[in-house]
């Protein structure tokens, strides 16, 4: 079950895959100069989640994760969706691009490299999450398959 939960405030296996993949989304899209997979390919239509479209994860409280109700194929499709924007959008930049300034709040300002790097990290962090919450589920029972 992919709403499960270990505790009643852990995150769940849906809200973890969806967050991978949104949070990705929502960063790449803008660096990219496009919309975003999430409502410009209708993804968010087809979740039907009870928030506003512009969610992605961050933040959000242990009642909105229990929200992300999705099965393993929506999730996999709009994972798999999100990726091959981002690789499209990978293949096409050179090693120069990697040094541009694209965030200047910071100090040191956040240069694409640096921006790309730290959205990888998010997603390993969560897909390691992911990996040793199936573990638990697994081995208590909770999840088939």
């Amino acid at each position: 079950d992919l709403t499960r939960r270990v505790d009643p405030q852990a995150n769940t296996l849906a809200w973890l895959a969806w967050h991978i993949a949104r949070g990705q989304d929502a960063q790449i899209a803008p660096l990219a100069g496009q919309d975003q997979v999430w409502t410009g390919r209708g993804w968010a239509d087809r979740f039907a989640l009870p928030f506003d479209a512009s969610a992605n994860g961050y933040g959000q409280t242990s009642d909105e994760v229990a929200q992300v109700r999705a099965s393993a194929e929506l999730l996999l499709g709009y994972l798999q969706d999100t990726t091959d924007v981002t690789l499209a959008y990978l293949e096409r930049l050179q090693d120069e691009d990697l040094d541009v300034v694209v965030d200047e709040s910071w100090d040191p300002p956040v240069t694409l490299g640096t921006r790309l790097v730290s959205i990888l990290a998010d997603d390993l962090e969560h897909a390691g999450q992911a990996g040793y919450l199936r573990g638990i589920l697994d081995r208590t029972g909770a999840t088939t398959g």
